[in-house]
This record gives structure tokens, sequence and C-alpha cells, in this order.
């Protein structure tokens, strides 16, 4: 079973900056791809970012150009870096990770995004 932890999540200002982090622990052969979702009250879990093995980047149309993902392979680990942040980005992070046999969710990480 792999377990995913995330961090990083936490109160920040309109037009400051977050970085998350969430790594992966347990029986990992590789993992394909690593994302990032969100949700915020009353709304659907949405897509942030993903990034392949190969890098390859996909991002939702609201955080282009300000959300950046990034990989560590070699610790299992990925990061989102936010900047320019409104206070619609203000929601429940969770990451998510997928291997040729498994698919996991982290817990979840707090981002508010107020003055």
């Amino acid at each position: 079973q792999v377990q995913l932890v995330e961090s990083g999540g936490g109160l920040v200002q309109p037009g400051g900056s977050l970085r998350l982090s969430c790594a992966a622990s347990g029986s990992i052969f590789s993992i394909n791809i690593m994302g990032w979702y969100r949700q915020a009250p009353g709304k659907e879990r949405e897509l942030v970012a993903t990034i392949t093995t190969g890098g390859s980047r996909n991002y939702g149309d609201s955080v282009k150009g300000r959300f950046t993902i990034s990989r560590d392979n070699a610790r299992n680990t990925v990061y989102l870096q936010m900047n320019s942040l409104k206070s619609e980005d203000t929601a429940v992070y969770y990451c998510r990770m997928i291997g040729v046999e498994f698919a996991s969710w982290g817990q979840g990480t707090q981002v508010t995004v107020s003055s």
C-alpha cells in the first residue's frame, strides 16, 4: 500500500506564494503520474496540475501561468509552487499519484488565501 503525505498548506495573503509538497512511501515500483487537485467548499474536486514521468505537464485553466508543478523521482515527491495567489484559490489541496500497481490520494492540506 502506498501512502501520500502532504505538507506546506496554510494562510497567505492575496498575491502571496506557497509551496506544497507530497511524498509517497510504501511499496513503489514506479509512479507514472503525479498531480494535485483541489476542492473548495460546495464545489467539486478539480484538476490543478499533473506531471508525467517524462516531465509532461498539464494545468487547470484557472492556474496556468501562476502555478508550477515539479517532481523529484528519486524522492517520490511532487511539488506545487503557487504564486500570485487569489482568494478563489482557497481550497483543500489533494495530492494524487498513479503507478502501475497503485493509485492513491493524500489526506489533503488546507490553503486559505485571505487578507
